[in-house]
């Protein structure tokens, strides 16, 4: 597998179409990258004028044990009429595929357009959809992909940003204090829920990951798919303040509940879920430096006004904990 310090540097088109030829899918030569950063992601024309996508996973990033778990888990989904997109399986049934030390998959072409989501009825359609998807998840566990919580999304990333020099000398102080009580207001939202129920999530549902056609929503990627608690696909699709998070949220929830029960002390994790994506995200953008695409898509990663604003952010964070959660109608 390669692991050096450029994963995508040796993936040439010529390796990108032999790939594919070598399992039966013969292309005319047109070769479209679409916007992935983590992984490679190509839309590729076909002989007979149709297209494929596929997807050249970043190497070192998901064991092929999880990335195999992730296929299985949008079948699943698929098999009960859920609308996703799952990889195609070639050969003896294999939807995970090497060459020339890449793994990569196969997906049918589906198109749609990124939602609007200010209307009650896209909010409970979203609702009703992301329902469906729980009620699947929560049959089985995952075996190989993690958890969400603290120690993985919170502690661990602020360690690699504190221990590998990306923050600015004189804020390093400033950001290891922020996020050190950030953190321990997170833990505290998640005592105050107590214990809920992990299940299958797709893990990174913002408006952007989603889209929609004139039959409704669909998801064509679960490459962040865990473990963790229902709301992870919830608040994300929340934004405004307070008020218009509360009625956006009870709108997802009349149509959530049509398919799947939905647990209040859940509301207690918004914020503590929301400081820990902050977290995440910069130590993502840091452990993924070295390949040239994200100097080139994140130029102000580097400057002191970025880490400035994250302390801003955490501290906002911090008094966000402490208020009491959304209000369900």
């Amino acid at each position: 597998m390669n692991t050096n310090l450029t994963p995508f540097s040796a993936l040439t088109p010529d390796i990108i179409l032999n790939a594919l030829d070598a399992i039966g899918l013969h292309s005319d030569g047109r070769l479209l990258a679409l916007n992935s950063y983590e992984n490679r992601v190509y839309q590729v024309g076909m002989a007979d004028t149709s297209f494929i996508v596929t997807k050249f996973y970043r190497p070192g990033r998901w064991t092929s044990a999880a990335i195999l778990e992730e296929h299985a888990f949008v079948q699943e989904l698929f098999e009960s009429e859920i609308p996703v997109v799952p990889a195609t399986p070639f050969g003896d049934h294999q939807t995970l595929i090497e060459a020339d030390g890449f793994r990569f998959s196969v997906f049918p072409r589906q198109g749609g357009r990124v939602p609007e989501l200010d209307g009650r009825e896209t909010l409970e359609w979203m609702g009703r959809f992301i329902g469906r998807i729980h009620a699947v998840g929560a049959l089985q566990p995952f075996k190989d992909r993690p958890t969400l919580d603290i120690a993985g999304f919170g502690d661990e990333p602020r360690a690699y940003l504190l221990a590998n020099n990306f923050i600015p000398a004189d804020l390093t102080e400033a950001y290891r204090s922020v996020s050190e009580h950030a953190l321990a207001g997170a833990r505290r939202c998640f005592e105050r829920a107590g214990k809920v129920k992990n299940l299958r999530l797709h893990g990174d549902c913002y408006p952007g990951n989603i889209l929609w056609t004139d039959d409704g929503p669909h998801f064509v990627d679960f490459d962040d798919s865990r473990m963790g608690p229902a709301i992870q696909d919830l608040w994300m699709l929340l934004s405004g303040d307070r008020a218009e998070m509360t009625v956006q949220l009870n709108h997802l929830l009349a149509g959530y509940r049509t398919f799947y029960d939905f647990d209040i002390r859940e509301l207690h994790l918004i914020e503590a879920l929301r400081t820990l994506r902050l977290i995440h995200y910069s130590a993502w953008i840091a452990r993924r430096w070295d390949d040239p695409a994200f100097p080139m898509a994140f130029p102000w990663f580097d400057i002191p006004r970025y880490w400035q604003d994250r302390i801003i952010e955490l501290r906002e964070q911090i008094a966000l904990m402490d208020e009491g959660p959304l209000e369900l109608g």
